[in-house]
């Protein structure tokens, strides 16, 4: 978080089309389950070992591929033509591994997964990426990188070409490319997940780790969105992935700098970038109370109700006024908010950032304005809704033009510790909440980009 006294802007721009896209930063490890029903044997692979990793992405690949035999036609009224120029597995721990196109040396490679358009190719890491993505987040992971890679092949064959990029890069920027890609991903998943794949099974269980996976290859924290190697944030890669798997390909085809907004944006002070965006924990709290505090009044009060702040209380172990809602609870009958300062919260707020801090306040805030108005605070309808609260929350402070708002990094921060947590979703008396992950991103997004209207806030 940072205070403000410039204008916040919601930046508009593009998705992924660069050659590697796949760079991991660090991350959480929430590895998933195996997503196989059965292997492909990966000998049509040039350069594999016939190894488990090869296997899998051979059968990623060839399930990936029918998918599109059947999306291509039905989206863009012609005969899908698959990848012509092979498949490339290499080795970049092997300095005498002969390098896939686009690329001069197999080294180039390392880290990366990418599509080449010059010759329609895919080609991945078999050494340092694939396995790494499996350790760290399942099967899954490979899968939904490789499917995004196809998804540039999709772009390919739709005219989308570097020379296109060349010649109109403001409409086809690398930020939108890239999340069209995500998002023909995330269409390709919803297939998956509705049994249509033959050798594949992604449930609702493993898209946690899926999504865990793609935020990985997001930008550095600080990068424009008008930068030209621009890939998105966090937040806007999942919302294209999600937009795919709930909208579909015909969606995702449709996608423009006109009618799609990114939340990336560049540091506007060298403060901010100094802090890497995060405030103190004692300063954020300190900030961002009576700033959720106004922001409620005005809700209930435009809701014909009165609103009378929570008696704020910090506490040293995690609140049980109200049943188990984690670090942060809001109790009912003391009508007050309750966040416990040694340890847990305190270590989200330094494992994630500032804003995991401010999203299960906000949750919590919204748990009050509910009790305002009377709604009720019992059920996983409730724990929705507070979620919701908290996004619409998070659009207000993201769009202000003065005083307390978002950091970059701030919204990819929210998605993590949704993904992680069911802190934010969680009802007032901690019985029920919204699960999975994915869920909690979507419910989250709605009142990010729909505003408190989305969150039933009678």
């Amino acid at each position: 978080m940072r205070l403000v006294s410039a204008r916040l802007v919601l930046l508009a721009a593009v998705l992924l089309t660069a050659s590697a896209c796949a760079q991991a930063i660090p991350g959480k490890p929430v590895a998933g389950e195996a997503v196989t029903k059965g292997t492909v044997d990966p000998g049509f692979i040039r350069g594999t070992d016939g190894g488990p990793i090869d296997q899998l992405a051979a059968t990623a690949v060839t399930d990936i591929d029918s998918f599109w035999q059947e999306a291509f036609p039905a989206t863009f009224d012609r005969k899908w033509e698959p990848i012509e120029g092979g498949i490339y597995s290499v080795d970049t721990s092997d300095s005498s591994a002969k390098p896939p196109p686009c690329t001069e040396k197999a080294s180039d490679v390392e880290g990366n997964a990418f599509y080449c358009p010059s010759a329609d190719a895919i080609a991945w890491d078999r050494a340092a990426l694939l396995p790494v993505l499996k350790d760290r987040f399942g099967d899954a992971a490979v899968v939904i990188v490789l499917a995004h890679e196809m998804g540039h092949a999709v772009q390919n064959r739709m005219g989308i070409t570097p020379e296109a990029e060349r010649r109109e890069p403001q409409r086809f920027p690398t930020i939108l490319t890239e999340a069209m890609a995500d998002c023909f991903a995330g269409a390709f998943t919803k297939w998956v997940n509705d049994g249509k794949s033959e050798h594949l099974d992604i449930g609702s269980d493993t898209l946690d780790s899926a999504l865990g996976a793609l935020i990985t290859f997001r930008d550095p924290v600080g990068t424009s969105a008008n930068d030209r190697s621009a890939h998105g944030n966090a937040f806007d890669r999942v919302s294209a992935f999600q937009d795919g798997y709930q909208q579909g390909t015909e969606f995702c085809a449709a996608m423009t700098t006109d009618n799609r907004v990114f939340t990336q944006q560049a540091f506007i002070s060298a403060d901010d970038r100094d802090r890497g965006g995060n405030l103190p924990f004692d300063e954020m709290l300190e900030n961002v109370t009576p700033d959720l505090n106004l922001y409620y009044k005005t809700l209930v009060e435009q809701a014909g109700k009165k609103w009378t702040d929570p008696k704020s209380t910090p506490t040293e172990e995690e609140p049980d006024c109200s049943g188990d809602q984690g670090p942060v609870a809001y109790c009912p009958a003391e009508k007050s908010v309750e966040f416990e300062v040694k340890a847990d919260l305190p270590e989200l707020h330094a494992e994630i950032g500032d804003y995991a801090t401010g999203l299960l306040l906000a949750s919590r805030y919204g748990m009050a304005a509910m009790a305002a108005v009377g709604a009720d605070l019992d059920g996983e309808s409730a724990a929705t809704s507070a979620l919701c609260l908290a996004g619409a929350y998070t659009r207000e402070v993201f769009t202000r033009q003065k005083g307390f708002g978002l950091s970059p990094g701030d919204l990819d921060e929210a998605v993590q510790v949704l993904l992680a947590y069911d802190y934010a979703a969680r009802d007032a008396s901690g019985s029920a909440s919204l699960g999975p992950g994915f869920k909690r991103v979507e419910v989250f997004r709605g009142g990010v980009f729909e505003g408190v209207e989305a969150c039933g806030l009678a």
